[in-house]
């Protein structure tokens, strides 16, 4: 199975997530709408497609991103039977994009036909690394939706429709 559509809607969710990081307002970024504030949406989204792009959970650590930054990871939190409590600045965040944006772009064309096919460590419920990818794709485009929503209900109108692969739209 050829990997190139999959990057391409990767990229494209992960550039719905970047078109909401940076049109989120200061006063909005740490402020929840009755669930979680804005930046644990977008670490959770970011962090969960940057562990699915990984094969163990020891990896996923062991990153050098993760080594050079191991403020912004703390604990992590994320990976605990509990509601999250650290916030997160929207420069750590966005340089955690471009970590996954990296990430996919290395990992996903690496992909053979068996890796694709193998039962994903990381996510044992599910089948095969090939569902994990398109899981992965779904839970970022599902945040991004969550956090556009938000948006336009500030009044800062609807998110662009990005179909396929990176780009970033400027309003």
């Amino acid at each position: 199975m050829e990997t190139g559509f999959m990057l391409k809607q990767l990229e494209a969710a992960l550039a719905t997530l970047n078109h909401c990081i940076r049109r989120c307002p200061d006063s909005q970024w740490q402020e929840a709408q009755g669930d979680a504030p804005f930046s644990q949406v977008v670490f959770h989204a970011l962090f969960y497609c940057d562990v699915h792009l990984d094969t163990s959970m020891e990896t996923f650590k062991a990153q050098a991103f993760h080594a050079s930054q191991t403020a912004f990871f703390g604990d992590y939190e994320e990976l605990e039977d509990r509601l999250p409590v650290r916030l997160y600045a929207r420069a750590d965040c966005l340089a955690y994009l471009e970590h996954c944006l990296a990430k996919a772009r290395r990992v996903l064309p690496a992909l053979n036909p068996a890796d694709l096919a193998a039962k994903p460590a990381v996510q044992p419920r599910l089948e095969t690394r090939a569902e994990l990818l398109v899981y992965t794709t779904r839970h970022l485009q599902h945040h991004a939706a969550q956090l556009g929503l938000r948006l336009q209900l500030l009044g800062l109108g609807e998110l662009p429709w990005f179909g396929s692969g990176w780009k970033v739209i400027v309003d």
